[in-house]
């Protein structure tokens, strides 16, 4: 099968992506190359690292890309983001969170300061043209949005011109005091590849045939679906009776009864706003048919956490991971090759896939 893909812009006219780009390893593999390796990611908030001089070691998607980076807050509390390999033989040099006076390769005593320049390496006197510039550890892009984190190794947006768009709606929220809680946070195992996790999240459409519960506290007639780059928003308008949020003057929806925002960033990130706090979920490839979604919670208001749309996520995501796995199921058969998109509904899932078929393609 042929690489290059092709969903028409007009949604009227479009085709969805083939099967094969779910099920083709090939493919897989180029999207980890062509999406995910330009995508910003979220690491995590500032209770990451609650002193200055203070490293934190992860993965960049992990399981997937595998990338070992290192968090460093700095001595003035700027805090940078860095390989955590060293320059040397390749071991990893922060192996566990904690305070740093530098950061030391525990193999061979290779030292660098806190923001990875080079500093000395033992033995390495009689060696020539040494150090060089690469001797360092290598700095990557990092965002904050109040105490969330954000990175990425070689971006092809500004992860600012999405904070700025999403803070249009819900700037007027306290973020500083949202709170993880980790009671409500989880990880969940789906047997489907990741795009089709994004597809179903991406339309409102499915709401009535497959969440009975959350179809009975949102407007399903006035659903809609805003889209702009590398990122779309989804908004749930209230029944009546149902909590939505407090808008303040000015605001864009004021006098609507919002329940929900759902924003999506590309490729694989999901901002939901509810009044209650916020629930981000994390779309992380494992392989081709297998799938990490992390939801994580940071409460604002513990009354409001059983009611409305933000009510029963976790049977939400049990109903959703049911429907996805049987399209996974579905796209295997010989006879199903591509769909159509409906034009009212699914204008999110033909933005997502336009963006992907982009990327390939370049």
């Amino acid at each position: 099968m042929s690489s290059k893909f092709f969903i028409d812009p007009d949604i009227k006219k479009a085709e969805t992506l083939p099967a094969d780009f779910y099920r083709d390893e090939a493919i897989f593999d180029k999207v980890k190359e062509a999406v995910f390796l330009k995508a910003w990611q979220f690491v995590g908030d500032d209770s990451l690292l609650p002193f200055e001089k203070y490293a934190h070691p992860f993965s960049y998607l992990e399981h997937f890309i595998n990338e070992p980076l290192a968090l460093v807050k700095q001595a003035d509390g700027e805090i940078k983001c860095m390989s955590n390999v060293c320059t040397h033989r390749g071991n990893i040099v922060v192996q566990q969170s904690g305070k740093q006076r530098g950061l030391s390769c525990m193999y061979h005593g290779r030292k660098f300061s806190l923001s990875g320049d080079f500093e000395h390496m033992p033995e390495f006197k009689e060696a020539e043209d040494f150090p060089r510039p690469c001797e360092g550890l290598q700095n990557f892009p990092l965002e904050k949005w109040g105490k969330f984190i954000f990175t990425a190794l070689d971006p092809a947006f500004e992860f600012s011109d999405v904070i700025s768009k999403m803070e249009e709606r819900i700037g007027f929220l306290p973020l500083e005091h949202f709170k993880l809680d980790s009671s409500l946070s989880r990880d969940y195992l789906v047997n489907a590849n990741w795009a089709l996790y994004c597809d179903n999240y991406l339309e409102g459409f499915h709401i009535p045939f497959v969440h009975p519960d959350l179809n009975a506290t949102l407007d399903y007639g006035e659903y809609k679906t805003e889209l702009y780059d590398h990122m779309s928003l989804q908004i749930g308008y209230a029944d009546d009776g149902v909590d939505c949020f407090d808008l303040p003057s000015g605001h864009p929806d004021e006098g609507r009864k919002v329940a929900a925002y759902y924003y999506w960033v590309y490729p694989n990130m999901m901002f939901n706003f509810y009044p209650w706090g916020l629930s981000i979920n994390l779309v992380q490839p494992i392989t081709i048919n297998k799938t990490k979604v992390k939801f994580i919670s940071y409460v604002y208001d513990h009354e409001k956490l059983e009611v409305g749309a933000g009510a029963l996520l976790d049977k939400v995501e049990r109903e959703d991971e049911f429907v996805v796995e049987g399209v996974q199921k579905g796209i295997s058969s010989r006879y199903y090759q591509r769909g159509r998109f409906s034009p009212t509904r699914e204008q999110g899932v033909h933005h997502f896939q336009r963006m992907l078929s982009e990327a390939i393609n370049s």
